[in-house]
């Protein structure tokens, strides 16, 4: 069963709301960027979203009106991963402007996505956790999860404000005051996680799901097991891997099988009938309902989801 979202109360009410009307365009190519620039911006801007909400992030294919009004606006965010080839390819013919792009890959220390033992794969991985990032290894499938960790995320909202403020500069006070608020939140996230860490005897996940974790596990030291890499487009598993995640939940008395968002629990379900493990989802971000959209449920939310997740998953 998953646990339910939580809005935090008074997630904006640091924001400093703005008497005028929005004097600047954002858009988003997922529901990251579109957080953290609505955090940033309050009601300065008017930030939209590419992705619907509650479709799935790694199918998504622009319309002729989404690629129109990416060229109009001020400022078009974007992961740069493999979801997001597309955008690239724009970049390259000249139909976006560079000047008003973010790339937040640019931001962080990007990790190639692995193969663990276990995981069913369709495509050929580097297993190589520590590949080399140089010129033999262009043809390496960076993991574009990036925003899972919490501590990349706060430099994510500071390369989003950077941006912003060269764009517009008159708002600079604004976007340092709401952008400052956001990330003591992440700070105080970041901190709750590493003290269930600490204060756990365990340290193994098992996901009977895709796994787009894997810059939360090495921010904290965490392991884990899974059925398919980050992006993997397949749904069925194979009878090895799932007699695999069951013998490892078996074997390492894992009480917790985690799925992830806006996808099927079948195969966790599956497990757990097996082991007598229950079922919770860890929510990557990707994503999120409809429902949650319009209720404004924020990434700090989600951390906070995750936080009470974990603890039960670790205990």
């Amino acid at each position: 069963m998953a646990v339910a979202l939580l809005i935090g109360v008074g997630v904006f009410v640091a924001a400093r709301l703005s008497s005028v009307k929005p004097s600047a365009s954002i858009i988003a190519s997922n529901f990251i960027g579109y957080d953290f620039a609505r955090a940033i911006t309050g009601e300065a801007s008017e930030v939209t979203m590419l992705l619907k909400p509650g479709t799935e992030a790694h199918a998504y294919e622009p319309t002729p009106e989404d690629i129109i009004n990416i060229q109009k606006a001020d400022l078009f965010i974007y992961v740069g991963g493999e979801s997001d080839t597309w955008i690239e390819d724009l970049i390259l013919d000249n139909e976006i402007s560079a000047q008003h792009i973010l790339r937040l890959m640019d931001y962080v220390e990007v990790k190639t996505e692995e193969l663990v033992e276990g995981m069913d794969s369709e495509a050929e991985h580097d297993h190589d956790s520590d590949h080399d990032h140089g010129s033999d290894a262009l043809d390496v499938e960076y993991d574009e999860h990036i925003w899972t960790s919490p501590v990349n995320a706060i430099r994510l909202v500071d390369s989003i404000k950077t941006k912003l403020i060269m764009l517009h500069p008159d708002k600079a006070a604004l976007y340092n005051e709401n952008a400052a608020a956001y990330v003591k939140q992440l700070y105080s996230i970041d901190q709750s996680i590493r003290d269930i860490v600490a204060s756990s005897n365990k340290n193994t996940l098992v996901f009977a799901d895709r796994f787009p974790f894997r810059y939360f596990v090495d921010e904290y030291g965490l392991d884990y097991y899974a059925a398919f890499p980050g992006c993997a487009e397949q749904t069925e598993a194979s009878s090895k891997t799932i007699a695999f995640l069951i013998d490892k939940t078996n074997n390492m008395h894992i009480g917790t099988i985690l799925k992830i968002e806006l996808t099927s629990s079948r195969l966790a379900e599956s497990i757990a009938a097996e082991t007598g493990a229950q079922v919770l989802e860890l929510h990557a971000g990707h994503n999120i309902a409809e429902a949650d959209f319009d209720r404004g449920v924020t990434y700090v939310d989600i951390l906070r989801h995750n936080v009470e997740v974990l603890k039960e998953a670790l205990k």
